[in-house]
């Protein structure tokens, strides 16, 4: 049903997007400005589906690593995912000294997994397992399709709002200076790409998520000591509340902006003492390991 869900609000996502860029170049240029916004909008939709997961990996700079580099890592990645009979994804690892990490990509088949160099060096070898599991949990959930979609259609449509202030007025020649339904799509665009992730990505995913990547992990309580660590890391050290890193805030395990200003906007994880309750009830309650189809 979770999945069925998620299906269903991406193409919601997608045709909002066509709708939206359809409306701006009829505003303009009229027709013509209508057709190359279709043009326009079937490329933005193909790129949001099948390579939001690269947009979302170069935002935080990431680069692929080996199983030389990392062999922990690839170790506790393979174990997971075998015990969720899932395919192994691909691994990365982002520069960025905050402690946090992600998943993105559109199926399982075409996964990734995302840890900063940050987590790597705050984190045991049991806390950063469990956070491996939240982040698979999010994949086998197809959590991750939605949330990579509309992570790429919010940098395009902030993109958008920069490029709507060098489009010359559409009504001929003898008009200067810009138009005045460009100028306000501009003033909007920006805060609207923040709320549309805000409306497609639900915190209940990440309370989700937790649950069953600590139940893959068959261990809540290294989780929820992950998630206290990484709270308290992406506190001192976060990140700037910029294009490069609003859009794609919301796939992280923890929220890694500032809080306040856009960061506010882009508020989609829920509060992380609840998690940590959560989890810890969980661990109370013994619950068993959780099953992907």
């Amino acid at each position: 049903m979770h999945r069925h869900f998620n299906g269903l609000k991406t193409a919601a996502l997608l045709g909002l997007l066509t709708a939206l860029i359809l409306g701006i170049g009829f505003a303009v240029a009229g027709t013509s400005g209508l057709v190359i916004a279709l043009i326009i909008s079937l490329l933005l939709n193909g790129t949001s589906y099948f390579w939001s997961d690269k947009i979302a990996l170069r935002s935080m700079r990431a680069r692929p690593v080996s199983e030389a580099e990392f062999p922990a890592l690839y170790q506790m990645v393979r174990e997971l995912a075998a015990d969720a009979r899932q395919p192994m994804p691909r691994l990365y690892v982002s520069p960025t000294m905050q402690p946090n990490a992600f998943a993105t990509g559109r199926n399982p088949q075409h996964a990734a997994v995302c840890v900063t160099t940050g987590i790597t060096q705050i984190l045991d070898y049991r806390e950063l397992r469990a956070v491996i599991g939240h982040e698979l949990s999010h994949v086998y959930n197809r959590d991750i399709l939605i949330s990579s979609v509309a992570a790429a259609i919010g940098g395009m449509i902030t993109f958008l709002a920069y490029l709507a202030w060098f489009l010359p007025v559409g009504g001929g020649d003898d008009d200067e200076g810009q138009n005045p339904a460009v100028f306000f799509a501009m003033l909007i665009l920006g805060p609207f790409a923040a709320s549309i992730i805000q409306l497609a990505i639900s915190r209940n995913r990440e309370y989700q998520a937790d649950a069953s990547g600590a139940a893959l992990s068959r261990d809540p309580l290294a989780l929820a000591s992950a998630l206290r660590k990484i709270d308290a890391g992406a506190r001192q050290l976060p990140l700037p509340a910029d294009n490069q890193y609003t859009t794609t805030a919301h796939l992280m395990i923890a929220n890694p902006l500032r809080g306040a200003g856009m960061a506010k906007l882009f508020s989609t994880h829920p509060p992380m003492a609840d998690r940590v309750r959560r989890l810890e009830e969980m661990a109370n309650r013994q619950v068993g390991p959780v099953q992907f189809r």
